[in-house]
């Protein structure tokens, strides 16, 4: 009598991949069974309304806007010219003596200027009101002159 050529292990692996191939049948059927109507393209449409938030309705065209492409604005706006050299007024903000710089807030733009201790004509505090010309840098405002308003 000869020995069976199939082990256990082999057993046990052919009873797995039955098992697997049984189990994605059975997937396969439910998904059959519960599959959705209305998978066209308009049951998979959702919209956007006024207010930015998802809807099945489409919106309603009597509220339509419409924009121009050229009002349409990509990109950071240009900067305007610096007014003419005019002294601003303005008050620090911060100031390190340490490092040797500091910021001024101007009082009618409400634009934040950096400021060097090289640029300044007598010495300031924070919170101290200055006057000062301005220039523009590659890395933004710079303040000029500055002295003690």
């Amino acid at each position: 009598m000869s020995k069976s050529k199939e082990t256990s292990n082999k057993k046990e692996k052919e009873k797995k991949r039955l098992k697997q191939r049984q189990d994605k049948q059975q997937r396969m059927e439910e998904r059959k069974a519960h599959k959705r109507d209305g998978n066209s393209l308009d049951g998979m449409m959702a919209y956007l309304d006024e207010n930015g938030n998802l809807s099945d309705t489409p919106p309603d065209p009597r509220k339509k806007k419409v924009f121009l492409q050229e009002d349409m604005q990509i990109g950071v706006p240009k900067q305007e010219d610096l007014p003419p050299d005019e002294p601003r007024i303005g008050t620090v903000t911060f100031f390190n003596k340490a490092k040797g710089f500091g910021f001024i807030n101007d009082t009618v733009t409400n634009d934040r200027v950096f400021f060097h201790i090289k640029d300044m004509e007598e010495p300031v505090e924070e919170s101290d009101k200055v006057k000062f010309f301005v220039e523009r840098s590659p890395r933004g405002l710079n303040a000029l002159q500055v002295s003690k308003a």
